[in-house]
């Protein structure tokens, strides 16, 4: 309830305000005040204080203030003086617009008590704007055939001004044709009219520019202007006419298609569609509709076909210009066509010989005539070929020419040749155009067939399979088709040499060895090689090409066989089991030191190079360690000392292998017997049979009693034989001392028949058995306890007679770097030669 009587309250408030302010007008007087618009912001309009007969003072304890539009507060009053003041520069125009007059009312509320005094403020007119047309050219259109005194209304300006600053009258430049009048609108306004003095020529004046000036009333007058034009409208009063009644053109043959020829022009006094000219040509020939075409608008006559001044050289063409009224005119176009060099110089040919034959003298190859189809210096015609070729050009009557070899031809130098024929003229810019001519040198055998190589080396390794491919021979020949197709053959009547090892050449029959294929020149082994029996051997080889006369050439072939890992090694010593030698024991005292020679294996290969490099080693032994075998020399020696415990009997098993791919080897059994002193009597091998152990003069050894029962009479044997020995060997000691010999061979004594021992200088010698006698003696560094060189004999007897091997060169051993080197020589009655280098 509270809050509804609070609402209503101010609502009869300003229901009474309103009932008092219509009661106040009711018995106010209006104050009036006027001001001129574009007045200065600030300028005092009227004392209000005084205008009401109240001190200032209580204009203000009144609560005295100004209420107008809320948009519109351009009055303001100053309690201080009672004022009233212009709150903003006015504008009458943007305020009223046209209306007249411009008042703005206002009020003057006193609070205290209550009072409302009613004011208005007149905006008064200034002369601040200038008449103003809405375009800047009026256009007009005015038939040539109007007469004069025809009147033609124009448009009016506007001057936002009013009153006697409004527009009040037209004016317009001076001139002959026209003049203006002004009408009433009926609204207050003017209207300018345009009046027509004198008759119009298009044809002498198409177009006439007057200014039109509106001027106000003001003081001083403002006016403003705008330009007439005026355009005299045609009528078909004149016919088109041409400025030249003929044309004369020049035009060159090459002009392009499109390109214009001439231009006409024909003019027309009259305007609009009777001023409009269009070009027809004039009942044309059909040759003048095919070459030019015109431009019916701008009177472009354009070439439509490409000219040519060989075939017409003038055109003549009649061209009309019609107007939109039907009036014509007529002129002639004459077309002079000018040659130039446009057709390059042709050449024909009538004939042409090839291939020619080399070697030939002067030979025609070709023959043929020129021509230029254009004229004068255009038609004038240059021959001529390449500087270096031997052809030449020789002119003939009606322009022909002749095209001759200058010499004979060499095919092999060069087969072709391809002449470029060119024809030039004098024109300019110069033409040419070229010809080629190809001419083939045919061939004539004059050409041997030459090989590749004078001598050609084959490498085959041995044990070749039959019909193997060796290798190839190569001819060329530099004539060509059948001259230049080769046969190859062997030169059988040619016997190759051969090189075996240890003899002089032989010749051996080539075509049992290899075939030559006759096509490609192959080279085929018909059979297997052997490097052994044949090192190499040489033959010779022929191709002949197949011309007439035939031609051939030759060369040489030599073959070198290659060794093959085809042969094992071959032991020479010590002799293989079976063998008659094979009963020899190796003997080694009790008390020999590590490095002791024990033997040497001895063994050959039959292959060469890397196949015959030979390397020992040892496979199996009895005791392991107590001895070794060099790996180059063969040496067998102990690795340490041997002692008590070592068994009295030793086998070893020596390997030999060679360094061939894939490797082959050998081996032999070294059998080794432990003594005590060189007196013990012989002891047979272990795996001797008991018949040849009775044979030697030792007791059978055929079963582990028997053994034992002969060791013990052998140590008995062995006792004296030690203490007779060590005797012989001080006598022969003192006895070489005394006689000064140098050599080793003096004291050597011969022990037993069968297999004994020889002694040199106190030093111990396996020696043969069955040898019949001691050999030469090979002298060996000593090891061990044999510290001094020793000889020793190899003899290898096989019962047939059949060889005999002797060592006789020094054998020089190094025992730092365990690398013995043996050169030795063999000599036997077998077909190869061996030689040995360890």
């Amino acid at each position: 309830m509270e809050a509804g009587a609070q609402a209503a309250a101010p609502n009869r408030q300003v229901l009474l305000l309103c009932v008092f302010l219509g009661m106040s007008w009711a018995g106010a007087d209006l104050l009036r005040y006027s001001v001129a618009e574009e007045t200065e912001k600030g300028t005092s309009l009227a004392n209000l204080a005084k205008d009401l007969g109240l001190d200032v003072g209580k204009l203000s304890a009144r609560g005295a203030r100004i209420v107008s539009d809320p948009h519109l507060h351009f009055v303001l009053l100053d309690l201080l003086t009672g004022d009233l003041l212009l709150n903003e520069r006015l504008d009458r125009e943007e305020l009223c617009g046209p209306s007249e007059p411009c008042v703005l009312p206002f009020q003057l509320l006193l609070e205290q008590p209550f009072e409302i005094v009613p004011a208005e403020l007149r905006v008064t007119d200034i002369n601040d704007h200038s008449p103003a047309f809405p375009h800047g050219e009026i256009p007009l259109k005015i038939p040539e055939s109007a007469m004069p005194g025809t009147a033609f209304l124009l448009e009016c300006a506007q001057d936002p001004d009013v009153g006697i600053n409004s527009l009040s009258n037209y004016t317009i430049s001076a001139n002959a044709y026209f003049h203006v009048n002004v009408l009433g609108d009926g609204e207050g306004g003017i209207v300018p009219q345009l009046i027509l003095d004198q008759v119009l020529d298009r044809e002498e004046m198409s177009e006439l520019n007057v200014t039109l000036t509106a001027v106000d009333g003001g003081s001083p007058p403002q006016s403003g202007t705008t330009r007439v034009r005026i355009q005299v409208v045609d009528i078909n009063d004149n016919a088109p006419e041409f400025e030249q009644s003929v044309y004369r053109v020049q035009v060159p043959e090459n002009s392009t298609t499109g390109s214009v020829v001439v231009t006409v022009s024909a003019t027309d006094l009259d305007t609009g569609s009777y001023g409009e000219v269009v070009y027809t040509l004039f009942y044309p020939t059909e040759r003048v509709l095919q070459t030019f075409q015109i431009n019916s608008a701008s009177g472009h006559l354009l070439l439509k076909a490409q000219l040519d001044y060989e075939a017409i050289q003038t055109y003549t063409l009649t061209i009309k210009a019609q107007d939109g009224g039907g009036l014509f005119g007529k002129c002639t176009v004459v077309v002079d066509v000018t040659d130039i060099n446009d057709n390059a110089p042709e050449l024909i040919m009538s004939s042409v010989t090839s291939p020619v034959a080399e070697n030939s003298p002067e030979t025609v190859v070709a023959v043929f005539r020129i021509r230029d189809r254009d004229s004068g210096s255009n038609g004038k015609m240059l021959c001529s070929i390449q500087e270096d070729l031997p052809f030449v050009l020789k002119p003939s009557v009606e322009k022909f020419y002749t095209l001759v070899t200058d010499g004979p031809l060499d095919r092999e130098a060069r087969a072709q040749y391809t002449i470029t024929i060119t024809v030039s003229d004098l024109g300019t810019p110069r033409l040419q155009s070229q010809h080629n001519v190809t001419v083939h040198v045919s061939d004539v055998n004059d050409n041997a067939p030459t090989f590749s190589q004078a001598l050609y080396t084959l490498f085959v390794l041995e044990n070749n399979s039959p019909a193997l491919h060796i290798g190839s021979v190569s001819a060329s020949d530099r004539d060509a088709g059948t001259n230049a197709q080769l046969t190859y053959s062997l030169l059988t009547q040619d016997q190759a040499t051969q090189q075996p090892q240890g003899q002089g050449q032989e010749q051996v029959d080539v075509g049992a060895l290899v075939a030559l294929d006759a096509a490609s020149g192959q080279l085929f082994a018909l059979r297997a090689l052997d490097y052994e029996t044949l090192r190499a051997f040489e033959f010779g080889v022929r191709a002949s090409d197949g011309g007439s006369p035939a031609l051939s050439g030759e060369a040489r072939v030599r073959v070198v066989l290659r060794d093959a890992n085809d042969h094992a090694p071959r032991v020479l010593y010590p002799p293989r089991n079976g063998s008659a030698a094979g009963a020899c024991p190796e003997l080694v005292p009790r008390g020999a030191e590590a490095g002791y020679v024990v033997s040497k294996v001895v063994a050959v290969d039959g292959d060469s190079g890397r196949n015959a490099w030979l390397s020992y080693e040892l496979l199996q032994a009895t005791e392991p360690g107590l001895f070794g075998v060099w790996a180059h020399s063969g040496e067998v020696r102990t690795a340490r000392p041997v002692s008590e415990r070592d068994a009295p009997q030793q086998r070893l098993l020596v390997q030999v292998r060679d360094h061939g791919e894939p490797p082959l080897s050998a081996s032999v059994a070294l059998h080794v017997l432990l003594v005590d002193g060189f007196s013990q009597p012989y002891l047979p091998r272990p795996d001797a049979p008991a018949g040849q152990a009775g044979q030697a003069g030792v007791g059978g050894l055929g079963s582990e009693a028997g053994q034992a029962e002969a060791l013990t009479v052998s140590l008995v044997v062995a006792l004296a034989a030690v203490s007779s020995l060590f005797l012989a060997s001080v006598l022969a000691l003192v006895a070489a001392r005394l006689c000064g010999r140098g050599g080793a061979g003096a004291g050597a004594v011969a022990v037993g028949s069968g297999c004994g021992v020889s002694v040199a200088e106190g030093r111990f010698f396996p020696a043969g058995a069955g040898c019949g006698g001691v050999g030469p003696l090979v002298d060996v560094g000593g090891a061990g306890t044999l510290s001094q060189s020793y000889q020793y004999e190899v003899c290898v007897s096989g019962g047939s007679g059949t060889g005999e091997f002797k060592f006789m060169k020094p054998i020089f051993t190094n025992l730092q770097n365990n690398s013995p080197k043996i050169a030795m020589e063999e000599h036997a009655n077998y077909s190869n030669d061996f030689d040995f280098s360890m």
